[in-house]
């Protein structure tokens, strides 16, 4: 294996950028902006993507939009219709592919907080009556197999996807550690890699009958112990052996924050499109655009075709990283590293050898 690495950094080297190099993603993933920011991102879009080479937007909504299908799920301060129309029209003006994102699965809670779903549908909790004001886990998930889960989270998909005009839906599954799990009558028992998969094809399903392509994270289907990547941006929780019984047409965002490392070629090798998603880490997006090159150099057409560009991730409140892009305030703390980060990541695309 580090042979072949070395290979295809060597080839990768001696690789000259041309005008055919250009990743064909090169996008951005950012949390939706709370209402009064609106025309910020608007702004943002219309000037700096087209100058950057942004072609992707991953916008995160999770509950901060006005659901209308299922109001009890909105978080407060949520975007309107009108709201993310302008954002729709200012993507399609920049010739930006918009996706939106609603982290499904895990990821139903932060800290002390349950977010919508779970908050106003606890019947849906995997681990009901279990955790407290979620002391002692990371972040709470829904159970896959209750029966009534899916005909609300369809809802909310299709509304989202309605008013984006998307053709894509980002459906995060990252991080999910509470799955398969003793409380849950219907989970306790399974395969996690099991439940993991037959939720990814749900998804896929319902996307598809509609024309639809679904993106998720990539983490629970990479074996976080054999790689080394650790129980993060790998699973320890047995998920990882659903990377051979999930969809082939889905697209895989692999996140990895603080080394660049080699996996969109284990996607590909598995018959997966797969973008690489750096943060914040001084020199590693930088580096991860270079490795994807480098390995899309030697490669066949067929793997090469499916390791498909950068997904720039920004953890923050968007207005933080837009109006330090702009110079409106110091670029400082965690949203300066990303700012950072961010373009290196778009400088090397633009202008790497």
């Amino acid at each position: 294996m580090k042979r072949l690495l070395c290979l295809l950094f060597l080839c990768g080297a001696c690789w000259a950028r041309n005008g055919d190099d250009l990743l064909p993603v090169r996008a951005l993933h950012m949390w939706a902006p709370k209402p009064a920011d609106t025309p910020l991102l608007v702004r943002f879009i219309r000037e700096a993507f087209p100058k950057e080479g942004i072609n992707t937007l991953v916008l995160e909504f999770d509950y901060h939009y006005q659901f209308r299908s299922h109001p009890e799920v909105t978080d407060p301060d949520a975007l309107s219709k009108e709201d993310v129309k302008q954002i729709v029209s200012a993507c399609r003006d920049a010739r930006v592919h918009l996706i939106p994102l609603l982290g499904l699965l895990g990821h139903q809670s932060r800290g002390n907080v349950t977010f919508g779903l779970l908050r106003s549908h606890p019947e849906f909790d995997e681990t009901p009556g279990k955790f407290p004001a979620n002391e002692g886990i990371y972040c709470r998930s829904y159970c896959p197999l209750h029966p009534q889960i899916h005909a609300l989270v369809f809802d909310l998909i299709d509304e989202l996807m309605e008013v984006a005009e998307a053709d894509a839906f980002h459906a995060g599954l990252d991080e999910v550690f509470l799955l398969g799990e003793e409380e849950c009558p219907r989970c306790r028992g399974k395969l996690t890699a099991q439940l993991f998969a037959d939720e990814v094809w749900r998804l896929r399903n319902h996307l598809a009958e509609r024309g639809r392509k679904l993106w998720i994270w990539g983490d629970r289907l990479i074996d976080g112990t054999t790689s080394g990547v650790d129980k993060w941006e790998g699973s320890v929780n047995q998920t990882w052996p659903a990377v051979d019984r999930v969809p082939r047409d889905i697209v895989i965002c692999d996140w990895h924050y603080e080394k660049a490392e080699p996996t969109a070629a284990y996607f590909a090798v598995h018959g997966l499109a797969v973008v690489t998603c750096p943060w914040k880490t001084p020199g590693v997006g930088r580096a991860e655009v270079k490795l994807v090159r480098a390995m899309r150099a030697p490669a066949n057409s067929e793997l090469a075709g499916r390791m498909l560009g950068i997904l720039q991730t920004s953890w923050q409140d968007p207005s933080d990283l837009i109006h330090m892009y702009f110079g409106e305030m110091p670029a400082t703390g965690r949203s300066g590293e990303n700012l950072h980060s961010f373009r290196e990541v778009f400088d090397e695309i633009r202008n790497g050898k």
